[in-house]
């Protein structure tokens, strides 16, 4: 065998370029293990690299999504060895868009449709329609054989391996966020995968043998390519810290590292939160993780390497602890605090609410607290609005300056109508305009089940006062389902009672359809007419599914009767009703939320009434 076939070839490529090639993940490979933590982010970082705030795309650099590791067949197929879960969420990114654009009647491109499958020729001469990439290992059980074959049908698929529980529920995720994020328009999409395709990178390192190629891998994963800015950042320590400091510095060195990775978070994001959370920074030249070592070096004297190194890493561990207990739901003493769960429950992967939680985690408990609950509110007004992450990032750094300085409560309040309040006033109309139209497929389906269990959580607040409604947890729980009062498989007794057939799986599907109940009630109710499940919505403990069939009451004038004055019992459920109770729910979410400006409600004639003194 010649020299050449020995050697190790690595070649920087972009997607377009990387799926003109066959690969497959051989069966030795472990399962694929990528949650819609870890696809959610990856398509959010693509999306905040390329557009702006208006989705309009951004000239810049290429984006690097690292290496993998492949090993050529005979065939000429390539073996992943390593980068199966990177190169798997991709071809799913892939499937998904072309289902899109079908969905939409608009015909995907034959660039995009030979990236997903095409024909090669095989040993014998033959030609041979294949998928681009190809999972061997037996805990697939084929399902990506049926993504790129049977999307539509991928319920059917009755094994529950942990494959094919993750990548169904990956492609799911995928669709769901090219949805909302594109607005299903075919242009925004289009945008969207030549972008993905022609600026995203990865390192492709072609080995000669299955033993290089492990060889290669262990050499990556164990020892790094390359130092980052947390590295360089030890070794800038090192250099202004005296010999006789060494010892203390390596072990609170340790503790910062075993603190960051003992929660899971990437030690890049941190440091860049940390330094937009305590320092004032140029809001119109965003800080990236790259450019973190140097400013560090530029600005020594202002977070006083020079002078104080051990302090400045003692001030890191802080932070470190305090980030992993609000990872946790925790205060920065670590006391569960329910704004704090409700924002890990609303914003999935995204971390951009961590600048301001680090800038006020000297605040005594209430005013902290305070600030949990309002930030909450504005963060869910900025996801319900469609606002971009890069919006949210340069607000909270350009407030977090002011947030330094406050002490108490008071203190707080200012800050909060000073900054939040402005922000949600001109967000209000968009506000009102999203709940108006509200649909499941228009927000992730974890994040219609947090408005559901805020709205049921806020009746029974207002309603009882009792501490034991401050959890959300209660209204999330596996024994608590989400209904659809107007059933999405309906008998067809359901389906011709409905008064706008054509409309039917729209009307199912909108927010003023929908309902949490417990799931033993909800199995009784099951599928059937409205008036059948009347008695079960009765039986339920949530006063605003109660409220569905009757207004509780209890005495004249009391805290019971006040918090259920403006919800609206229904004695049949037509397209009419849904709309109501869309339009009901939309007015009660400015007092979920405690959005600034009018609070209008609907009596049960339909009458408008100003209701802020409810």
């Amino acid at each position: 065998m010649s020299q050449e076939s020995f050697k190790i070839e690595s070649k920087d490529l972009s997607i377009e370029d990387l799926f003109k090639d066959f690969y497959t993940v051989p069966d030795f490979q472990r399962e694929y293990v990528w949650e819609r933590e870890q696809v959610e982010k990856l398509l959010q970082d693509i999306q905040d690299e390329f557009f702006d705030e208006e989705g309009h795309i951004v000239k810049g650099p290429e984006y690097f999504l690292g290496s993998i590791v492949v090993c050529g067949d005979e065939d000429g197929t390539l073996s992943l060895i390593d980068g199966q879960q990177r190169m798997t969420s991709i071809f799913l990114i892939l499937c998904a868009i072309r289902d899109l654009l079908l969905e939409a009647k608009e015909k995907p491109s034959a660039t995009l449709e030979g990236q997903i499958a095409a024909s090669s020729i095989n040993d014998v001469g033959e030609e041979v329609y294949r998928h681009r990439l190809v999972l061997q290992y037996d805990d697939s059980k084929g399902i990506l054989k049926k993504v790129v074959e049977d999307s539509a049908h991928l319920d059917a698929v009755t094994e529950k391996t942990t494959s094919v529980v993750r990548i169904r529920s990956a492609y799911r995720d995928i669709v769901e966020y090219l949805r909302v994020n594109n607005d299903t328009s075919p242009q925004k999409l289009k945008l969207f995968y030549a972008t993905f395709t022609k600026r995203v990178k990865l390192i492709r390192i072609i080995t000669p043998s299955l033993t290089n190629a492990l060889k290669v891998f262990e050499t990556v994963n164990d020892r790094g390519v390359g130092l980052n800015a947390m590295d360089l950042l030890k070794n800038l320590l090192f250099m202004k810290t005296t010999s006789d400091e060494y010892p203390t510095l390596k072990q609170r060195w340790k503790v910062l590292i075993d603190t960051i990775d003992g929660c899971g978070e990437k030690p890049l994001r941190f440091l860049r939160y940390f330094i937009m959370a305590h320092y004032e920074l140029d809001t119109k030249k965003p800080l990236r993780e790259d450019g973190i070592y140097d400013w560090f070096t530029k600005n020594t004297k202002l977070v006083e390497l020079n002078d104080q190194p051990l302090n400045f890493v003692t001030t890191l561990i802080e932070c470190a602890r305090a980030w992993s207990n609000f990872l946790g739901a925790k205060d920065v003493d670590g006391s569960a605090n329910p704004y704090l769960k409700n924002l890990t429950l609303l914003s999935g992967v995204a971390r951009q609410h961590f600048i301001l939680l680090l800038a006020g985690r000297h605040l005594p408990p209430r005013a902290f607290n305070r600030l949990c609950q309002a930030i909450e509110n504005l963060y869910f007004c900025y996801i319900i609005t469609k606002q971009q992450a890069n919006t949210l990032e340069r607000n909270f750094l350009q407030w977090s300056q002011d947030l330094r300085q406050v002490n108490d409560v008071a203190g707080l309040e200012a800050f909060v109508q000073a900054k939040f309040t402005p922000d949600l006033s001109k967000l209000r109309e968009r506000f009102d305009f999203a709940f108006g139209g509200l649909t499941q497929t228009r927000i992730q389906h974890y994040r219609m089940r947090y408005i559901l269990a805020k709205f049921t959580q806020y009746i029974e607040q207002q309603a009882w006062s009792n501490p034991a409604h401050a959890s959300l947890d209660q209204y999330i729980a596996g024994a608590v389902e989400v209904e659809h009062i107007l059933p999405q498989t309906p008998s067809k007794a359901v389906a011709d009672a409905f008064d706008q057939k054509d409309q039917y799986d729209e009307y199912v599907e909108r927010m003023g359809n929908l309902t949490l109940l417990e799931k033993t009630i909800n199995t009784s109710v099951s599928n059937d007419v409205y008036a059948k499940k009347l008695p079960g919505y009765k039986q339920s403990s949530y006063l605003l599914t109660k409220s569905l069939a009757e207004k509780p009451q209890v005495g004249v004038n009391t805290q019971l009767n006040r918090a259920v004055e403006h919800l609206i019992p229904f004695a049949e459920w037509n397209s009419q009703a849904i709309e109501r109770r869309q339009t009901m729910l939309a007015r009660l979410a400015v007092f979920v939320w405690d959005m600034p400006g009018p609070r209008l409600m609907l009596d049960e004639d339909g009458t408008e009434l100003d209701a802020n003194d409810a």
